[in-house]
């Protein structure tokens, strides 16, 4: 994978990252530049906004982050001029779990330990509930919750007047979806609340940019898993048993999603 800034739409790039195959969005406005997510730490965003001299000498005066997790969230602290925008419970959610999500990280990976120590965990300070739609720089940018999905704090970010629309983690390519904060019983109808705003490029928050026809289909996946829970849930089997049956993902991809499932399941 060759990491380069890709024009998309009129003004619009993302970046695809090796690291976790992130993908950064940028949007080229008058007097300034909004950034969708800033990757998982201050020295992969300082690299990240280097890279951005290819294409702008502009400065960064926007940030949005997707949801809260740290790959998408922990370069926050390089953008001390910008406004960051994110929902609100993203905000609440790294206020109340950024160390926790750093101690995690660190246990995963800890060659890492001294970079994330170095981090500091900045939530949105600009944040909504529903929808926002504010014009930045004169580009028309249109926020929305639809409901929870990979957390219960994705927002898709869509750009009408250049036919883009930044979906996060609630569209992953490349890999299935990320289930271990997720609400499977839910995701189906938020993604189907996207489908609408498909009609062009759309970003996932991980792989290569894809369309509504991928879209669809990975809705037509999530619907699976939510049957699939519900039914066996019923019959009375454990997550870990009904993972080693049928499905759209392997049993380890499942075993997270129907654990998950059968907690919004039991309070149902």
């Amino acid at each position: 994978m060759t990491e380069r800034w890709t024009e998309i739409g009129t003004g619009v790039f993302v970046r695809r990252h090796t690291s976790l195959d992130l993908n950064i969005g940028v949007v080229i406005c008058e007097g300034g530049v909004l950034v969708i997510d800033t990757r998982a730490s201050h020295v992969q965003a300082a690299e990240m906004v280097e890279s951005l001299r290819a294409i702008t000498k502009l400065p960064v005066r926007w940030v949005i982050n997707t949801h809260h997790h740290w790959d998408h969230t922990f370069g926050n602290q390089m953008f001390p001029e910008a406004a960051i925008w994110g929902h609100e419970r993203c905000a609440e959610a790294m206020r109340t779990h950024g160390e926790a999500m750093r101690a995690q990280v660190k246990a995963m990976a800890p060659d890492y330990a001294a970079i994330l120590d170095a981090v500091v965990i900045t939530p949105p300070a600009f944040t909504f509930s529903t929808t926002a739609t504010l014009t930045f720089g004169g580009t028309t940018v249109e926020m929305r919750y639809l409901g929870r999905g990979h957390t219960d704090n994705d927002i898709a970010i869509s750009l009408p007047e250049r036919d883009v629309l930044f979906a996060g983690d609630l569209i992953e390519e490349g890999a299935p979806p990320s289930f271990n904060d997720s609400f499977p019983m839910e995701w189906p109808d938020t993604v189907a609340a996207l489908v609408p705003l498909s009609g062009g490029v759309v970003v996932p928050g991980h792989g290569a940019t894809v369309d509504a026809g991928f879209v669809n289909r990975q809705l037509d996946e999530l619907q699976i898993i939510a049957r699939l829970a519900r039914e066996r849930f019923a019959d009375g089997i454990s997550p870990s048993a009904a993972a080693e049956m049928s499905g759209p993902y392997t049993p380890e991809v499942l075993a997270t999603a129907f654990a998950r499932a059968w907690r919004q399941l039991e309070t149902s």
